[in-house]
């Protein structure tokens, strides 16, 4: 299995586990996380962007997979991503190396798909 189809599988499944809940709150918020991402005032790829930068920078891998998959759904292209890395290493600090490798490979599964 791929690390995108394995990502993919875990998080749906176990998102329909939280959400079977009878957890309001928690409703909501996945809700409004994914209202923020929708086109606005901003693009769907600049807001995809800056969720890869943020997720980086606190250093949230499976945030970062996912951000990366939208962004690749978005038409985001590799000099573009490799421009995020940038950023996120200069606003994160060197502790962000680690999670730049992970979404490197990541993203190089994607690309290859």
């Amino acid at each position: 299995m791929s690390l995108k189809s394995e990502f993919e599988a875990y998080r749906t499944r176990m998102n329909e586990v939280i959400l079977a809940q009878d957890n309001l709150p928690l409703k909501r918020f996945f809700s409004l996380d994914h209202q923020m991402y929708q086109e606005g005032a901003l693009s769907v790829k600049t807001k995809e962007l800056l969720g890869l930068v943020a997720s980086m920078v606190l250093r949230c891998d499976d945030c970062i997979k996912y951000h990366l998959g939208k962004a690749h759904e978005a038409g985001v292209s590799t000099e573009e991503i490799y421009e995020v890395f940038a950023i996120a290493n200069m606003v994160g600090g060197s502790i962000c190396i680690p999670h730049t490798r992970r979404a490197a490979e990541y993203w190089q599964e994607l690309s290859e798909i």
